[in-house]
């Protein structure tokens, strides 16, 4: 597995935070990539708590690609490791009207994030929310494993439905259906997998626990309540033998 990139349809599901906690504890070494176009570093201002001041990291690469310098290259110039673990970032833009320079950066960056799969590492992409200008779509469709984050109530359900299939028409043109899936957030509050991955036509590769305390710790950067957090926020046990992640 080399990419994966997490995005929802409406509301805030729970996005950043879930792919911050996948990143954390990921099997291998791994990348996450702040790319949703609202602009501002969750990472930097929320877990990290505005300890660091993060790089212009996406504008360098759009200048880069424009440049025709190697995007590798600019990549592990901007690239943060993350204190306290063996994750590394790339910080998002700083503003919403910054994303218009980054609409011909996704595509070639979708190549170059794919290409870091020879090193042994994995990359966890959170592209925001869909439909946004400037949205990272090269990203999703480029992804071994696209993920749909989700509530599970029926709000969430009606907003994601045109977007799954959208998504899903996409993929099978593409002749990549089995590189769609939907992450639930929330599992059985109300709905549980079987009865959403019915709705939406797409299968539930993996559920995570709705349950703010835990969330904080990455949302905000509050202590952790008790030991564990992290690996239960980053999904059910099984995550990784799901046979959409096997590489």
């Amino acid at each position: 597995m080399s990419l994966i990139v997490l995005s929802s349809a409406s509301g805030s599901p729970g996005v950043t935070t879930t792919a911050l906690g996948l990143a954390l504890t990921w099997h291998r070494p791994c990348l996450l990539v702040e790319a949703d176009p609202t602009g501002g570093s969750a990472v930097a201002a929320g877990y990290l708590r505005g300890s660091i001041v993060p790089p212009e990291a996406m504008i360098e690469l759009a200048l880069a690609q424009q440049d025709g310098r190697p995007l590798l290259d600019t990549l592990a110039q901007v690239t943060l490791e993350l204190p306290g673990s063996g994750m590394r970032y790339v910080p998002g833009t700083r503003s919403h009207e910054q994303a218009r320079s980054l609409v011909g950066l996704w595509e070639p960056l979708a190549a170059a994030l794919r290409s870091l799969d020879d090193t042994g590492q994995d990359v966890v992409v959170d592209a925001g929310r869909l439909g946004l200008f400037g949205s990272p779509e090269p990203l999703i469709e480029a992804a071994d494993l696209a993920l749909l984050v989700i509530r599970t109530d029926l709000v969430a359900l009606s907003a994601a439905r045109s977007w799954a299939e959208t998504l899903r028409e996409r993929f099978d043109r593409a002749g990549a259906g089995s590189s769609l899936g939907v992450l639930l957030v929330g599992e059985g509050e109300p709905f549980g997998a079987r009865e959403v991955s019915r709705v939406l036509s797409l299968p539930v590769v993996a559920t995570v626990a709705w349950d703010p305390e835990l969330a904080a710790v990455l949302s905000h950067g509050s202590q952790p309540p008790r030991p564990g957090s992290l690996q239960r926020l980053a999904g059910r046990s099984g995550w990784e033998d799901s046979p959409l992640l096997r590489s």
